[in-house]
């Protein structure tokens, strides 16, 4: 059950849209993070789209910011273990690779290949939470998208605001959940929410 005791309906062809889950994550560059149990959930997923045979799309930045730690070529590009265990010895059905926040902008082309394949629903997963994560999902919506965005199965770090003041992690989640949800881009959902949907028939 999610919002409203309303159960979660996920499309038989729903792409899973897992979103920078890189090493370079995992550096101090970052600071402090949310949600612990995010690789875990987003492990879950994983596992639960690959044994029913739903498309996944991986999705990986490749950053131009010099000395970040998502540059092409460090260790920090590569996709976490959590990823590639969770996938297992078969390759994602597409995997993008961008320069910038939103995943329709980047190669090969997200939205072709959803509409190619007749994908009107996407779930997203991922890192950061605020960020790339939020932005596909605008613009996934703004597209006509219907979206799931289960928002433990991602996480974020705190920021610092024009004020100098930092905005905790934990905030800058509820901020994404309430703006995604009050302006309809998607529907905010929990990982437990989609593991309780049946496989497809």
């Amino acid at each position: 059950m999610s919002e409203n005791n309303v159960m979660v309906t996920v499309e038989d062809n729903a792409a899973l849209v897992v979103i920078d889950v890189q090493k370079g994550f995992e550096a101090a560059y970052w600071g402090r993070r949310d949600n612990p149990d995010a690789e875990e959930n987003i492990a879950a997923l994983i596992r639960k789209w690959r044994a029913e045979e739903r498309p996944i799309v991986v999705v990986r930045h490749d950053s131009h910011t010099p000395g970040s730690p998502l540059e092409p070529g460090t260790p920090g590009n590569e996709l976490k273990d959590v990823v590639t265990e969770a996938l297992g010895a078969d390759a994602p059905d597409l995997l993008v690779t961008k320069t910038v926040n939103s995943a329709f902008y980047g190669e090969p082309d997200l939205g072709g290949w959803l509409r190619d394949h007749g994908v009107q629903q996407i779930v997203i997963i991922g890192i950061q939470t605020n960020m790339c994560n939020e932005t596909t999902a605008r613009m996934a919506g703004n597209l006509g998208y219907r979206v799931l965005y289960p928002i433990d199965a991602m996480h974020t770090f705190d920021a610092v605001g024009p004020d100098g003041e930092v905005v905790t992690a934990e905030d800058l989640t509820r901020a994404t959940a309430a703006s995604l949800h009050h302006g309809r881009f998607a529907r905010v959902v929990r990982t437990a929410d989609l593991l309780r949907v049946p496989a497809p028939a």
